[in-house]
């Protein structure tokens, strides 16, 4: 029987200062990560895990950009199966097994109605999908099977019986994976931790440093105090997302670009557009991409767009275009249309798509991951999915031991479970879950119904390097990104419980507020402000701790 490593000891409060100290006592690392997205995580991970002395930096927060607004699916892609994708569709599919038993409290099945309005479709896609089934191997989720027209509407209540190609006429069920990504990318932090090595946020690369050709270090600085501070180390990793050509060009400013970002949008509407457990996916789109309707922390998430940018803004504002094109093709789906009024959180994040022909466009391009090295040693990764994460790091680690920038040493994350990770399924705290309930507040509901609690915000500080009220409302709960009124009206509470935490005055309070209140300016409905209910019942303040809750 394999053996399972596992990196869950009881928690411990992660000490900043502490962690300052990893960087200005220590005199050289093997590893420096920049990024703290999916893939700087899990390189840094992957790293540690090895054996190697690993720092990880970020300059804002953990999962701030792409990773924290992702389609919330850990899936092989039944889109790059369609393009003949082959390779990327069976790696995906072991890691999205991997994961399924190595973050079994943030990975769950969920189950897709693909809707078809002709028997040819439904035969089409029931052996489209039988051939993923076969892909998967023996995995834990069930295999796909074919749905008469009243049992894809059974399975996915708020189905319109007619489509925008007729009568509906059955469709197919088959299976992926859902997570909650931000927590997610805090579990990879903390493991990380777990295993001895170092990874702050709030600290930003400067500079490199390159002595006699070579880059062996990164000047920093503490955003929060304004520290400077020097880090130097045998391999220098870039996994800065779609910006890691911004680092290259620290090295090299005529560095060509690797990246051609591409931005996709979400919208967050209420539950009662999609009220049962099972998501819909469309398989063909005006813009070719495949739409999205999941169910997602007790509502409806509609996405993505697939739109070429050439700027790279920290918090990407979705565009009118976009947003129209979501409503209008999910309205010839369901049966009850949603409208702009309906829409309680929309976000948008860009993903780093390598670079290919200039008049490639975006929804063609590979999203499989590259691998360079400068002339100077610099190691960038960039593209890939969060599904394929793990495999990225791997190989990144497996490079800079090729090219003689680490010792050798095998990789130890296939069978590593993350921090909290339980034996079965759980909610996304896992088994961290009494040790957040011991704490102060722990009955004091900051949303009016349960949910977010004084504990939450408590533990967030605490154990989850949570540094503002937006690393609390976005990242470490979800609700921003769920109901942005809602987040606006439980702004204050969590401000003051994270000043008494991280020992801050008012002032730092009142500059919060005002900098949360910009930000979730851009994720809100602006028809919307006042908190909104829901006739359907559903109670936003109980789903926004997570959308994985549940496991099924």
């Amino acid at each position: 029987m394999r053996a399972v490593l596992t990196a869950t000891p009881p928690p411990r409060p992660i000490d900043r200062t502490a962690l300052l100290d990893e960087i200005r006592q220590h005199k050289r690392w093997d590893v420096i990560v920049i990024g703290g997205g999916a893939t700087g995580l899990g390189t840094a991970l992957d790293a540690v895990s090895r054996g190697y002395r690993t720092l990880l930096v970020e300059a804002h927060d953990f999962a701030k950009g792409t990773s924290g607004k992702a389609t919330k699916l850990i899936h092989g892609g039944v889109r790059y199966l369609a393009q003949g994708n082959i390779g990327l569709v069976r790696e995906s599919l072991r890691e999205r097994e991997l994961l399924l038993h190595n973050a079994s409290h943030l990975v769950w099945p969920l189950g897709f109605v693909v809707p078809s309005y002709s028997h040819l479709d439904t035969a089409f896609y029931g052996a489209g999908l039988k051939l993923y089934d076969a892909m998967a191997g023996r995995d834990s989720l069930p295999g796909s099977r074919i749905l008469s027209a009243s049992e894809a509407q059974s399975a996915a209540p708020g189905l319109a019986a007619r489509g925008p190609q007729g009568t509906l006429r059955g469709g197919v069920l088959y299976y992926d994976g859902q997570f909650d990504d931000a927590r997610l990318a805090i579990a990879l932090m903390r493991t990380i931790i777990d295993l001895g090595g170092t990874a702050l946020n709030a600290m930003a690369v400067r500079a490199l440093t390159v002595r006699n050709g070579l880059v062996c270090g990164v000047a920093l600085e503490d955003t929060e105090s304004g520290e400077r501070l020097h880090a130097v180390a045998d391999c220098v990793i870039n996994a800065t997302g779609v910006w890691v050509d911004a680092i290259r060009r620290l090295e090299d400013p005529a560095a060509l670009p690797m990246v051609a970002p591409s931005q996709g949008v979400h919208l967050v509407v209420p539950r009662r557009f999609l009220p049962g457990s099972h998501a819909v996916l469309v398989p063909r789109t005006n813009d070719g991409r495949i739409l999205f309707m999941l169910p997602w922390g007790g509502h409806t998430l509609l996405g993505t767009t697939d739109t070429a940018r050439s700027d790279l803004p920290l918090e990407p504002v979705p565009g009118e275009a976009e947003i129209d094109f979501i409503l209008s093709t999910a309205a010839r789906y369901l049966a009850a249309p949603p409208t702009r009024d309906d829409i309680t959180s929309m976000w948008a994040g860009l993903r780093p798509l390598v670079r290919a022909g200039a008049d490639m466009p975006t929804r063609a391009v590979s999203r499989e991951h590259a691998i360079r090295m400068s002339p100077g040693g610099l190691l960038t990764i960039t593209g890939g999915k969060w599904t394929t994460y793990r495999r990225m790091a791997e190989d990144t680690i497996d490079h800079a031991i090729r090219h003689g920038l680490l010792p050798p040493r095998p990789c130890r994350t296939a069978h590593l479970r993350l921090h909290g990770a339980p034996e079965g399924a759980g909610n996304v705290y896992g088994t961290d879950a009494p040790h957040l309930l011991a704490l102060p507040g722990a009955d004091v509901s900051l949303t009016g119904g349960g949910g977010l609690t004084e504990a939450h915000v408590r533990f967030a500080a605490r154990y989850e390097q949570a540094r503002s009220v937006e690393d609390v409302l976005a990242r470490r709960c979800r609700l921003l990104l769920l109901d942005a009124a809602s987040a606006r009206a439980a702004a204050p509470a969590v401000a003051r419980i994270l000043a008494d935490e991280l020992e801050h005055g008012p002032e730092w309070i009142t500059g919060q507020l005002a900098t949360f209140a910009a930000t979730a300016q851009i994720y809100g409905n602006p028809s919307q402000n006042c908190l909104q209910g829901d006739a359907t019942g559903d109670n936003t303040a109980d789903a926004i701790i997570s959308a994985g809750e549940h496991n099924g």
